[in-house]
């Protein structure tokens, strides 16, 4: 044990680091911070009440070490991850809370507050003009990629801080580049103790949760669980109030159990649970393209269940994540490490509606697929010498893909006059699937170096290699400078190649000739095997400390890519499809401000942006010929490139230092548009949109006088305040499905009960 330090000096020896407070605090990094700085926060250590006379026992102090040791082992897996050089953005507690509907809102509403990140439909973000390529990470160890598409699989509530870091990243930072999530998961140190919630309100929004932590001896343990239930589960597909047809049923888990074996030693388990079942919205109004004559009037037609009427169809999704993660941390002085076991089964199922399917895309197809990985992540650093960090590691995944699908199609009979093709009444059904198992793994080796007093050289190598449809590997060299001229001021600048290798989750195997002479024939055959991408990718960036409690920062990147990875919906079933531009471009810039003092906080942001590519060069198969020939010789804006995209936040504390606290915060998102098809394709956007969200968090302490319930909070939310109509997608451009539009205005009410 270490020798008994009293808690609360401790405290003050750290800085009051994240565990302990309870709050993760906005760190200053090479480039600025976003939101609030500190947060305040009471912890009870096991001293005993000194008015009646008695002393400190040896069962406290043991408590004291323990949370003495846990802030020792915390600060030392923080220090295995360096973001040296890249641009981080932090979310503390306070951060999140302030966020309007706190732990209810979505992880995105909460991520759409840093700058570069684009706000798309189906719960979807795009960070510096990436289409996904987004890695998230629980208490610093990756989660392997899964089968969500409808918003994510993670919580905010199972976030006690996170931390958004992008540019030109560390070599310890490998497979998806375009963003790095990292959530600090709540634990029985840092959020003791247990809350009850019930939130809702307009469309039947209904969200109970539950959670509770708490530490003992060497052990500490969390655990939260929530449902969710409500008719916006996926964006209408109509300018109206109500979307038709879209109720989902949701439930989520995260547990935590942490057992310390010494001051250098802990051992943890985290398991998470999403389960998810959604109604696709419907869009009336639609012409029936495949319902000839003769097959409305057959016995085929009154058979089959639906109404074939756009408006009322019944298309269903169900999405499912199982993760779990087994971690050994050690700290040997001069050489730590932390070794996971990770595994996640994800999946996803589509269910048609028989008849509307048809006749509207002449195809019905009740798809599946799912993607089971396991896999390590080791990441260890050494003190070489005092001005030399040493960091390495690796990780390993095996992964197994399945894919199967049932269509019922319509059988070609010939061509019209015009060489047009025509169906009969008659359909078939055909079978399709395809499975496959291979893996992929990164190792990595760096060195940051202190050569004078202001100056940081981070460089490093890493190589990875990817052995599933595609087979690659690659040697990526990246470095990153950091310069203090002055203080409170921060240049930096970087280089890193990148590998990412393409979604294994969304590669199928189609045997497109099954398909041929029937309504779901492809437009061509060509089905090139998708590639990794690799890019170069340049930083750079000024961060500067303006005043006590002000910050800002600027920041600038270009990657150039070679098959460059995008996705798209080809189809009826929402799953998306990976394919490659054999060129990429993606450049653009960030500004951020942030001030906070006391009650009172309030920041801004904007990026602009531009990504382009050409020549596809894979799952051609999914592309119109024109569009193929024309992308072939043309440069054309992906689909999710954003050109402005701003957010904006203030929050206020009345009665800040007393029981009774009274919060009113507020949010902006604005984003000049995601691409449609003009003239060319992606050749034009949507319109642009600004909207508006309104929280007010009334707390109060000992509200009932009981001696177990603690704090009471009741809170309304209001999304989209001005009700402003707005479209996310328009139904047009590569590998977009229906039209989306954004959220109306949205009432929701809460309490929430700490015990």
């Amino acid at each position: 044990m270490l020798p008994f330090v009293s808690a609360r000096s401790f405290l003050v020896l750290l800085g009051c680091t994240t565990a302990l407070c309870g709050a993760a605090h906005a760190q200053e990094t090479t480039t600025g911070t976003t939101g609030a700085d500190t947060e305040t926060s009471r912890s009870s250590f096991g001293h005993s009440d000194d008015q009646h006379g008695t002393t400190v026992t040896e069962t406290s102090r043991q408590g004291e070490d323990n949370i003495v040791v846990n802030a020792h082992l915390e600060r030392a897996r923080d220090a295995l991850q360096s973001s040296t050089g890249a641009t981080t953005y932090h979310f503390s507690r306070q951060d999140i809370e302030t966020n309007p509907g706190g732990d209810n809102a979505p992880l995105t509403s909460v991520l759409l507050q840093a700058p570069g990140v684009a706000q798309d439909s189906y719960g979807q973000i795009h960070i510096r003009g990436d289409h996904n390529e987004v890695q998230f990470r629980l208490d610093g160890v990756a989660l392997p990629e899964g089968m969500s598409v409808f918003g994510q699989a993670l919580m905010t509530r199972f976030a006690h801080s996170m931390s958004l870091t992008t540019g030109a990243l560390p070599s310890e930072y490998g497979f998806l580049q375009a963003g790095v999530i990292d959530i600090n998961t709540k634990n029985g140190y840092s959020d003791p103790g247990g809350s009850i919630s019930i939130y809702g309100g307009a469309r039947d929004y209904f969200f109970p949760s539950l959670q509770y932590g708490g530490h003992k001896g060497k052990w500490d343990w969390f655990a939260t669980a929530d449902y969710v239930h409500n008719r916006v589960g996926i964006e209408n597909t109509t300018p109206s109030f109500n979307a038709i047809h879209d109720l989902t049923n949701q439930y989520h888990f995260l547990g935590h159990a942490r057992y310390t074996v010494d001051e250098n030693t802990r051992i943890s388990l985290t398991a998470g649970v999403s389960n998810a079942e959604y109604q696709l919205p419907n869009n009336p109004g639609q012409q029936r393209q495949f319902a000839n004559p003769s097959y409305l009037g057959s016995s085929l037609s009154q058979n089959q269940s639906g109404t074939g009427d756009s408006g009322s169809l019944s298309e269903h999704q169900k999405e499912i994540t199982d993760f779990g993660m087994l971690s050994l941390q050690k700290d040997m002085g001069r050489l730590s490490f932390q070794t996971s076991a990770v595994l996640r089964y994800s999946s996803l199922r589509y269910s048609p509606d028989p008849l509307g399917d048809l006749v509207y895309n002449g195809i019905a197809q009740r798809a599946a697929r799912s993607v089971f990985s396991t896999g390590n992540q080791t990441d260890a650093t050494w003190q070489a010498a005092k001005d030399h960090t040493v960091r390495f590691g690796y990780q390993i995944y095996v992964e197994r893909n399945t894919s199967k699908s049932d269509s019922t199609v319509y059988t070609q009979t010939g061509e019209d006059e015009d060489g047009n093709a025509v169906y009969s009444g008659d359909t078939t059904n055909i079978h399709d699937g395809s499975g496959r198992t291979g893996w992929m793994y990164g190792l990595y080796a760096q060195d940051e170096w202190r050569p004078i007093k202001n100056l940081t050289i981070n460089y490093g190598l890493r190589f990875d290699g990817v052995d599933e449809y595609t087979h690659s590997k690659q040697v990526s060299p990246r470095i990153n400078i950091v310069y203090k001229p002055w203080h409170g001021g921060t240049f930096h600048a970087g280089y890193s190649r990148y590998f990412t290798p393409p979604p294994f989750e969304l590669v199928t195997g189609t045997a497109l000739y099954k398909y041929t002479g029937t309504s779901a024939q492809p437009a061509n055959y060509k089905n090139s095997t998708v590639k990794a991408e690799r890019d170069h990718y340049f930083d750079a960036g000024f961060s500067q400390t303006i005043l006590p409690g002000w910050h800002a920062s600027f920041d600038a990147y270009v990657k150039l890519a070679k098959n460059m990875i995008d996705e798209g919906q080809f189809g009826s079933p929402v799953i998306l499809s990976v394919f490659n531009y054999r060129r990429g471009q993606v450049h653009g810039y960030e500004f951020s401000t942030d001030y906070t003092r006391g009650p009172f906080s309030v920041y801004g942001n904007f990026s602009w942006s531009r990504a382009i590519g050409k020549d596809v060069v894979s799952g051609e198969w999914n592309f119109d010929p024109d569009d193929l020939s024309y992308i072939k010789k043309h440069w054309v804006h992906l689909d999710h490139d954003q050109r402005w995209t701003a957010s904006a936040g203030t929050s206020y504390t009345a009665f800040y230092k007393t029981g009774h606290p009274l919060r009113l915060s507020a949010t902006m998102v604005y984003g000049s548009g995601l691409r449609a098809d003009g003239a060319t394709p992606n050749g034009a956007s949507v319109p642009q949109y600004a909207t508006f969200n309104l929280s007010l968090v009334q707390s109060f302490k000992d509200l009932f006088h009981v001696p177990f319930l603690k704090q009471t909070q009741l809170r309304l939310d209001v999304t989209n305040l001005f009700d402003k109509t707005y479209l996310l997608r328009d139904g047009s451009g590569i590998g977009v499905g229906a039209p989306q539009y954004g959220l109306r205005r949205t009432i929701l009410t809460g309490i929430d009960q700490r015990f």
